[in-house]
C-alpha cells in the first residue's frame, strides 16, 4: 500500500511543478488543485490526517478561488481549517506537529484567496512550503518531502526568472 501512496505523491509532484510554472493565476489554481487532490490522497494513505485534510481543503479552495475570492470565501476556509485543527487537536488528541501542517494550510488559504498576483503568491508560499516540508519530514513522507522541495525550487526559480525579465532602471 505504501507504493500506491507514494505513487499518488509522485503524480502530485509532477502536477505541482507544472502549476508553479504558470503565469496566469487561475491556471495555477486549477493545476495546483489537481496536485493537491493527489497529495491529499497520499497523506491520508500514510495516516497523516492533518496534511490530508489541509490538502483536501486546499484542493477545494483553489477550485472555488477561480471564481470567488471574497471575504466570505476566505472566512469559510479559515473557519474550516480552524475547525478541523480543533477537532484533531482536542477531540482526537493528535500531537503538536499538526500545528505545522495547519499553519502551512492557513498561509496557502489566505494567499490563494486574498492575493491575486502570481508573484506575491509565490513569495508567501515560500514560508508555507517550508512548513509543509517540515511536516512531511516529521511524518516520514518521501514524496511529501520531494513535493515541498520541488515546490520551493520551482517558486524560487520562477521568481528568479521573472526578476531577470524586468527592465533595469
Amino acid at each position: 500500500m505504501l507504493w500506491l501512496a507514494e505513487g499518488f505523491g509522485a503524480i502530485a509532484v509532477i502536477l505541482n511543478f507544472i502549476g508553479y510554472r504558470q503565469n496566469d493565476v487561475n491556471r495555477y489554481r486549477f493545476i495546483s488543485a489537481m496536485a493537491l487532490g493527489f497529495v491529499s490522497t497520499h497523506f491520508f494513505m500514510l495516516g497523516a490526517m492533518a496534511a490530508g485534510i489541509g490538502c483536501a481543503l486546499a484542493c477545494i479552495r483553489n477550485l472555488v478561488a477561480i471564481k470567488y475570492r471574497g471575504h466570505h470565501v476566505l472566512a469559510t476556509f479559515v473557519a474550516l481549517n480552524l475547525g478541523f485543527f480543533c477537532y484533531e487537536f482536542f477531540a482526537l488528541q493528535h500531537g503538536w506537529i499538526i500545528v505545522v501542517a495547519y499553519a502551512s494550510s492557513m498561509i496557502f488559504t489566505v494567499g490563494s484567496i486574498a492575493i491575486d498576483n502570481a508573484k506575491k503568491i509565490r513569495q508567501w508560499f515560500i514560508l508555507a512550503e517550508l512548513l509543509g516540508l517540515t511536516y512531511a519530514i516529521l511524518v516520514g513522507s518521501i514524496f511529501g518531502t520531494i513535493f515541498n522541495i520541488t515546490n520551493l525550487f520551482s517558486i524560487l526559480f520562477k521568481l528568479y526568472q521573472d526578476k531577470r525579465k524586468q527592465p533595469i532602471g
